[in-house]
């Protein structure tokens, strides 16, 4: 089924157009087209139209949006070849073993019992970089065929030899396609030289002397709306009910694709209900941080959320997920009752746990051997639990026989201990993240209306009438993070809102996902 369009009436989504005429009606259209749009692929000066290896591009999309008053961007990004993996001298390389026991994604699996495959890692040579420096002149990226804007902390490896020209070696990890197949993804090696270069460059890498390519590595160029076009929401600005997500938001990546996926099912569905958006804050999640910046920054190169880009990324750790987004799964009812039990059980036993550590305390000769153990200076007096803790050569492991508590659920007892440990060692700086984003907050609670005028809002810059008009910032929070909206601006639209221009906000239908 080949998708041409979406089907608008009067600035509102009404289904899609297929290619063949037909219109499938539906009252929330989300686009996800991926690396599709108007897509070119590149191994060499020959380009082929497709955005994918064996896939068609998809064609009309892009300017049927533009169309309707979209803008377009173009961006590339790569993949490297792939290999089979009978032909790899694995003595040659460092072995790269998974985690044992491997930690599940989800809270509600128990374990894994699955074999762990390991992964390899090899480094190229000097004269892998005088092979590929070889097919510089067939190269669509310098040769200036592809114009997109690529991933900047994902460079291919022709882009790393000229842009790195001092390193020696880079590192190239041999990761399985799977547990069925041979081939192996030659992670770091990402390229769209030609086919004979290709081949010449993997032979001079150890390990790879003798490998034979089963797919050769490409470049994709392909269509992306810059994402000051998108709401929190991550539905479009311009018409009502439709959506956007993945890399048409010009983001890189299967997890910044797949979040930006769900974000916009769910709010499709909430929209179809008449209920209130779902919108996580940048102190809720790496989701939060990843749309706010998208929605605020309009990134002009493919972005990747990295933990860096968070500030308050003490608070955003793997080990509180579960708690910390816990006010959703209880809002929209999705978990089964045994799971949420044990979650509020959790929750209150870390509570009760941390109040003991501050309530217990211990003698100097109590301490004398586990001092000794973990080479920490002794103490003269009795301290609580929770000081000597903060230590940081004292692990919550060591002193957990003084804490009055009994947990006989094994898994639920490691993960409360490594949660309470966390908590007690970083506390102080816990509490600073923590008043941070209580002021933050105060600022999200500020909502903008929709028909404000920037231009009529007396004592405003100039740079900030015009980023403010372009981005259309729902609160005060969201408008304090454009860049050119200074602090003295915000001010200025506070006493505005506060002069009873402020309204509450409530963005008030099937979902196609494209």
């Amino acid at each position: 089924m080949m998708i041409d369009s979406s089907y608008v009436k009067d600035h509102k989504v009404s289904g899609i157009r297929l290619k063949s005429g037909t219109v499938i009606l539906a009252r929330a259209v989300i686009l996800t087209a991926g690396t599709f749009l108007n897509a070119r692929m590149y191994t060499g000066l020959s380009p082929i139209e497709g955005g994918r290896a064996g896939e068609e591009a998809a064609k009309g999309v892009s300017s049927d949006h533009e169309s309707l008053g979209f803008r377009l961007g173009r961006h590339k990004t790569g993949t490297p070849p792939r290999i089979d993996g009978k032909t790899v001298n694995f003595d040659k390389m460092e072995v790269q073993p998974g985690d044992d026991p491997p930690p599940p994604f989800s809270y509600q699996t128990e374990s894994l019992e699955l074999e762990q495959v390991p992964c390899y890692l090899t480094y190229t040579t000097e004269e892998t970089h005088d092979t590929l420096r070889t097919g510089l002149d067939e190269s669509p990226i310098f040769t200036g065929l592809i114009n997109g804007v690529g991933p900047r902390y994902c460079p291919s490896i022709e882009d790393k030899i000229v842009r790195f020209s001092d390193k020696k070696t880079h590192q190239l990890f041999l990761e399985p396609e799977g547990r069925g197949t041979t081939e192996m993804y030659v992670n770091g090696f990402s390229t769209s030289l030609p086919e004979d270069v290709q081949v010449r460059a993997l032979r001079t890498v150890p390990g790879l002397e003798n490998v034979e390519v089963t797919r050769l590595g490409y470049a994709v160029e392909y269509d992306f709306f810059p994402t000051d076009q998108i709401k929190p929401t991550l539905e479009t600005k311009r018409i009502e009910g439709l959506y956007f997500a993945g890399q048409v938001n010009g983001t890189s990546g299967y997890e910044e694709a797949g979040a930006q996926g769900i974000m916009a099912g769910i709010n499709a569905v909430l929209k179809i209900r008449s209920e209130e958006p779902l919108v996580l804050e940048r102190s809720d999640a790496y989701i939060g941080v990843l749309i706010d910046d998208l929605v605020t920054q309009c990134p002009e190169e493919p972005y990747r959320m990295f933990t860096s880009r968070a500030e308050y990324r003490l608070l955003l750790r793997q080990d509180n997920a579960d708690i910390r987004l816990l006010k959703y799964a209880q809002k929209y009812n999705l978990l089964p009752s045994h799971v949420l039990e044990r979650m509020l059980l959790k929750q209150k036993l870390i509570k009760e746990m941390i109040s003991q550590s501050t309530g217990i305390k211990v003698s100097p000769n109590e301490m004398e051997e586990i001092f000794k153990k973990y080479n920490s200076s002794p103490i003269s007096q009795s301290e609580s639990l929770n000081q000597l803790l903060k230590r940081p050569e004292i692990p919550l492991n060591a002193l957990k026989h003084f804490f009055k508590m009994e947990i006989p659920d094994k898994r639920l007892k490691e993960e409360v201990e490594e949660q309470v440990g966390i908590d007690i060692k970083y506390e102080g700086y816990i509490r600073r993240q923590e008043t941070m984003v209580n002021k933050f907050r105060n600022l999200e609670k500020y909502f903008i209306p929709d028909s404000i005028l920037y231009g009529e809002v007396n004592a405003l810059s100039a740079e900030s009438v015009e980023k403010l008009s372009q981005y259309r910032p729902i609160s005060l929070g969201q408008a304090s993070r454009i860049s050119g909206v200074t602090p003295s601006d915000i001010s200025v639209l506070m006493i505005y809102l506060a002069k009873g221009k402020m309204r509450s906000k409530a963005p008030k239908e099937e979902t196609i996902v494209l």
